[in-house]
């Protein structure tokens, strides 16, 4: 399993130096993107969200809990293997989704479709041919420190069953809640990526905290 440390959780005052320390032992990095609209909390904008990524030369995963993710596309630099996240509950239509689909195609960026709790899978099976990233979410979004919701396993195994029957090649990855009492469990039901935040950025050392969590899952 990937591991992608969820950087709202860090000491953001010295992000660049949390950022330098995990560099060699992460996978990639989890950036979230709050608008105050989709959800009540307010995070970076695109100019923030160019630092981090000039910062690293791992990959990022940019996950947009907005209200508009049209409005981002062109506001972002990436780079051909960091992701673009939306959620399928932020635009619900199906045309829209695959305007936006076909948008981000031509920037050559990977992409992928998060889903909350509530949200069914089938919902998004028209799509899953198309994306690079299933984004599971494991707790409401909008604010770091949550439980996990248990329930949410249960769609892991939907979409494996459908990934391995159609031939797919979407990553199924989880994000809220996951630490050292769920991540072996999450890894073998099939996530293949994770974004961790108060695991990894709450008490103790990230890097000694990251590598626990990784000894869980090898």
């Amino acid at each position: 399993m990937k591991i992608y440390p969820s950087l709202i959780s860090s000491d953001l005052l010295n992000l660049e130096k949390s950022i330098k320390s995990l560099d060699d032992h992460c996978d990639g990095y989890h950036l979230d993107v709050m608008d105050g609209h989709f959800v009540p909390n307010l995070t970076w904008g695109p100019a923030f969200i160019k630092r981090i990524i000039a910062t690293t030369k791992l990959p990022v995963d940019v996950h947009l809990m907005v209200e508009n993710p049209y409005w981002w596309v062109d506001k972002f630099e990436l780079r051909e293997n960091d992701e673009f996240v939306f959620h399928y509950e932020s635009l619900v239509d199906k045309d829209k989704i695959l305007l936006l689909i076909e948008l981000l195609k031509k920037k050559n960026w990977k992409i992928g479709i998060a889903i909350n709790p509530k949200t069914d899978i089938e919902k998004i099976i028209p799509f899953l041919p198309l994306l690079d990233q299933v984004l599971l979410m494991s707790v409401e979004p909008g604010f770091s420190g949550q439980k996990f919701i248990s329930s949410v396993a249960q769609k892991v195994t939907e979409l494996m069953k459908i990934k391995k029957s159609k031939n797919y090649i979407f990553k199924i990855c989880m994000d809220g809640g996951i630490g050292k009492d769920n991540i072996k469990m999450i890894s073998d039901l099939g996530v293949e990526q994770c974004g961790v935040a108060s695991s990894i950025f709450g008490e103790g050392n990230p890097v000694e905290n990251l590598r626990n969590l990784y000894n869980l899952v090898k």
